[in-house]
Formats: C-alpha cells, structure tokens, sequence
C-alpha cells in the first residue's frame, strides 16, 4: 500500500517546526500547550459524527490527525519517538489484543468473548507495572465519564451499590450535604466546590446503574437545551423584541411556549 498523501502531510507539519523556516507559532509550541487543541479537535470531531456530516468529519478527523502527527514530530526532535515507532507499537499491540484475528480464530468468536479476552490481555500486560485496581489513568477522561469508568471498575471487583435505588439514595444524601453548605452562616467555596463535586459523583453511578452513559446523556441535554433557546429566540424575534432587553420572567413565558410546542409534536 502507498500513502502519498499521508507522507506529503507529515512533511508539511514537519516544515512547520523548522528551526528557521517554520512558523513562529507553532515553533513556540510544546506537548503540553497543544493539549487543549487535542481535546477541543476530538470534541469537534465528536459533533461531526452526531450530525452526520460526512464532509466536516473528514475535516475534523485531519484536524486531529494534525494534532497526533505535530506531537510525533515535536518529540522526534528530541529523538523520544516518531509517527514511525507510534505505528510499530500501535501495530503490535492490535496484533497481541486480537490474536483471533492474526493467531486463532477459535480463541474469541463473540463480541463478548472478544471483550472479555481483550480484559484479559490487557491486565497480563499491566500485571507487572500496575499495583492498584484503580490507578491515576481513570483521571485522563473528561471528569464525568472518568467518574462513570470508575464506577464501572469498582463494580468488577464488587465494591457497588446494589441496585439503582440505592444509588437514588446516595445521591439525595450528598444532595442534602451540598444543600448544608449552600445554606451555612458563612458559606465556604471549597466546601460548596467539594460536596458538588460529590454530588456529580454519585449522579454519575446512578446513571451508570440505570444502563445510562452519564457523558453521552449530558451532551444529549446540552443539544436540547440548545435547541430550545434558540427556538425560543426566534418567537421572541417574531415579536420584535430583543433577548436583551427582556427579564427573566418573559423570556420564561417563551421557553414555557417552546416546550409547549415541542410536546405537540
């Protein structure tokens, strides 16, 4: 197979950190400043993908693609490792965690089995270096879905609720602790932030017990509310009026006129 414009791609990144030749901005650029564009071209992606929108997939996917082949380029100059190696060693584990495809058929011929042999796999290759069930690694995903693979884990070694009901109940409990310290005398930020923070926790297992994937589920209710105001916005312009202008109780009657329609549908 040949890939002409894939190598034509890593030359052109490649020509953007020449020491004299590339651009003054992304010479300034390290692994950890372009993180954020990592994760906010992945997200731009993932929308891409909810719309269906094969054209702007194709873009957003290069975007990110841009972001992987600039972090490979930046640490071949320090001779740490290159798009080359990340395809060795990418290439070599697909090859381990799917020895039904590349050994023995026989080994895994469900989904399930699949699943549960690349588990398998994956733990023999952590054995050695992984102390812990639950390590810093289930930090790396965005906060929500780190606590939703957490609670996934911890159900594995059966430290979980019961039943969703149960998890009702601890949420209505840090639900009442988040409402203490809302309430106090004297109101302490780092308390409201942490008893919030136990209180996402807890929804984010009872969505994880209700079969709901709590990141997907979030996302879902952002598109909706987005949705709803700017239907809300467009009556509001029928009637010639201006979003800013307007309290908090007119706009309601409009999002109560949204919602209304939306039900009738």
């Amino acid at each position: 197979m040949s890939y002409p414009n894939f190598e034509k791609m890593v030359e052109v990144i490649t020509q953007l950190r020449h020491p004299t030749k590339g651009c003054p901005w992304d010479l300034k650029q390290d692994h950890k400043s372009l993180l954020r564009f990592l994760i906010e071209e992945s997200y731009e992606y993932l929308h891409a993908v909810e719309t269906e929108d094969y054209k702007l997939m194709e873009e957003e996917i290069g975007d990110v693609l841009l972001q992987v082949v600039l972090h490979c380029v930046i640490a071949q100059e320090t001779n740490k490792f290159d798009i080359e190696s990340v395809s060795k060693v990418l290439s070599e584990k697909m090859i381990r965690r799917h020895p039904h495809v590349f050994e023995d058929s026989s080994i895994a011929q469900t989904e399930e089995q699949v699943k549960e042999n690349w588990q398998k796999i994956k733990s023999s290759e952590k054995s050695n270096t992984q102390d812990h069930h639950i390590d810093a690694s289930y930090l790396s995903f965005p906060a929500l879905f780190s606590s939703y693979k957490i609670g996934k884990k911890t159900n594995q070694i059966n430290f979980d609720w019961d039943k969703a009901e149960d998890v009702l109940a601890k949420v209505e409990e840090e639900l009442e602790e988040l409402k203490v310290e809302i309430s106090a005398k004297t109101v302490d930020p780092k308390l409201v932030k942490e008893e919030m923070g136990d209180f996402l926790f807890s929804a984010a297992q009872l969505a994880r017990h209700l079969g709901v994937e709590p990141e997907e589920a979030l996302r879902n209710a952002n598109r909706k509310f987005l949705h709803r105001f700017s239907s809300m916005e467009k009556l509001i312009k029928n009637d010639d009026k201006d979003v800013l202008s307007m309290t908090q109780l007119e706009m309601d009657e409009y999002w109560k006129l949204v919602k209304t329609e939306e039900k009738r549908k």
